[in-house]
Parts: C-alpha cells; sequence; structure tokens
C-alpha cells in the first residue's frame, strides 16, 4: 500500500493501542519511534484522501456503549479498546478508557499535548478547544503530523489529524480523523464527530 497508513496492525505508534490521554484513570503512554529533530513533510500538491460526496456511512455499535457513523467498505481493525477503520491513507480511529474527570483545554494543553508531541512525527498543533456536540460537550485537537515512512520508499506524507475527546459516567472515548493534509473532508468528518451516540 502506497505511504502505507501508519494506523494498522497490532502496535499502532500514533494511534497506539494503549492512547496517552494525560487523564486520571487513562492508559499508559503511547509507544512511538517520533524524533523532535524531524521536521514537517511537505504536503501533497494534488493530495489524495478525499472522502467522495457519495461515500455511504454506516453505523458502528461499540461494545463498550456508544454508536458511530463510519464509512462503508473501509477495512475494519475490531481492539480491545476499541476499532480502527482505514481507506488507503485516510483513517478513523476509536479508542475507549476509563477516566475520572471529563477533559477540559486545560488538562488537554498540560497534559496530552506534550505526550502527543513526543510521541508522534512533527507534530504541530493548531488548535485546542471545547466544542458542543449531540453526545455533550468534548475536546477537539486538530494538528498535522508525519506518515510513518513508507516501507519500501521511506517517503513520509504530512497528515492533518482532528481529535475529540468525549466523556460519559467515567468513560472516556478518544475519536481520531486524519487523511492526508489539504484533502477536502470538512462535511464527512463533521458528520462522523457529531454521530456519536451513548447508549
Amino acid at each position: 500500500m502506497e505511504n502505507g497508513p501508519r494506523r494498522i496492525g497490532g502496535i499502532i505508534p500514533v494511534l497506539a493501542v494503549a492512547i496517552c490521554l494525560g487523564l486520571p484513570g487513562a492508559p499508559a503512554g503511547m509507544v512511538g519511534t517520533a524524533s523532535a529533530a524531524e521536521k514537517p513533510a511537505a504536503a501533497e500538491k494534488n493530495p489524495p484522501g478525499d472522502i467522495p460526496d457519495t461515500q455511504v456511512f454506516i453505523d458502528y455499535t461499540a461494545p463498550q456503549g456508544f454508536t458511530l457513523k463510519v464509512p462503508e467498505g473501509w477495512a475494519r481493525t475490531d481492539r480491545t479498546d476499541g476499532a480502527s477503520f482505514v481507506d488507503k491513507l485516510d483513517g478513523v480511529l476509536v479508542i475507549v478508557s476509563k477516566a475520572d474527570a471529563a477533559p477540559t483545554v486545560a488538562s488537554a494543553k498540560a497534559n496530552y499535548i506534550p505526550d502527543l508531541e513526543k510521541s508522534e512525527r512533527a507534530v504541530q498543533v493548531s488548535a485546542v478547544k471545547e466544542v458542543k456536540l449531540p453526545a455533550g460537550t468534548a475536546v477537539r485537537i486538530v494538528y498535522t503530523s508525519n506518515s510513518e515512512p513508507n516501507a519500501v520508499t521511506n517517503r513520509t506524507v504530512r497528515l492533518e489529524n482532528e481529535r475529540y475527546l468525549y466523556f460519559k459516567d467515567g468513560k472516556l472515548v478518544m475519536l481520531e480523523l486524519y487523511a492526508p493534509k489539504g484533502a477536502d473532508n470538512v462535511d464527512q468528518w463533521q458528520l462522523m464527530s457529531r454521530s456519536l451516540q451513548w447508549k
């Protein structure tokens, strides 16, 4: 797979088996190979990764107690703590963990962002804010990063990422959406982020 997605398989450096949210009760830190000296990869001139306007979305029902709309036909990998859905360089990951309190912008900036910058490649965070969604208030983190190098060409791709942190009754759901930088997925990402419903 060209520039293979960084988030498939057993241990996923960026969308790790254990996401470090820097919050009470969150799982242990991510395993990463990022280097502080790594430079951001150049964005593609004609980036792949646009989710077609005709894309059909289906309901994913998580055993952890929520539902979420995901693109039909994307490769699904079930995990003990959630699931991932991948198509070429685009992906969706959802991870569930326990937490003692809801995340806030302050806690994300103080704890989560430093870990994110250490564990991912050439991270540049552009926004951390609270957003009102049908599932309740969530923290949205917007950033760019480099993909893992392609195993054959050693080439990396610049990715744009949105992470949403949802919380209810001691349960923390992390939803991440990613695609090559410059891809036009605004409407589709909004649809998915707004579709999460607690059971």
